[in-house]
């Protein structure tokens, strides 16, 4: 059986693309778009305790406003608001510092966890750690205290089904 191609001609009917002088839905193409940086990850390729260097496109969304600290928030952990002083090295570069070691030690972030942020703004960062299977840890806290002087007991979270 022989296979038959035809040829349709436009009539102005249908979802083609036309030649119309109608204005365009397309978007604009990405170099025009402004730059919005809400997420990223790091992977923990060395010591997980010492500070965290974040992605430089995150520290040039921040543009000038350089925080000298952030707050952590463990995903689906209630309220509680790590401090973590920030660093930046006058090179464009933006590192977790003081708070960084605690906040990991809690929530054990090790050699090869993969660390998801989201930027929640007002300088708040709601973070979600992968270990190396790609698998996301949950954890929850006895504490609902905000206050990061208070007793760090952080337990596996157990997920419900």
């Amino acid at each position: 059986m022989a296979s038959t191609s035809r040829t349709r001609t436009g009539r102005g009917r249908g979802r083609g693309r036309g030649r119309g002088s109608g204005s365009s839905s397309l978007p604009p193409p990405p170099s025009t778009l402004p730059l919005i940086i809400e997420e990223f990850f790091i992977v923990v390729y060395e010591d997980p305790l010492v500070k965290k260097e974040l992605p430089k496109k995150f520290a040039d969304y921040l543009d000038g406003q350089e925080p000298a600290k952030v707050y952590l928030r463990a995903a689906d952990c209630g309220p509680r608001l790590w401090t973590v002083e920030v660093l930046f090295d006058g090179q464009g570069r933006m590192y977790l510092d003081k708070g960084w070691e605690k906040f990991a030690i809690a929530h054990g972030v090790d050699f090869g966890c993969y660390v998801h942020f989201k930027y929640e703004g007002d300088d708040v960062l709601t973070v979600k750690v992968f270990d190396g299977t790609m698998c996301r840890r949950y954890y929850y806290s006895d504490d609902e205290d905000t206050d990061d002087e208070s007793d760090d007991d952080v337990k596996p979270c157990i997920h419900p089904l």
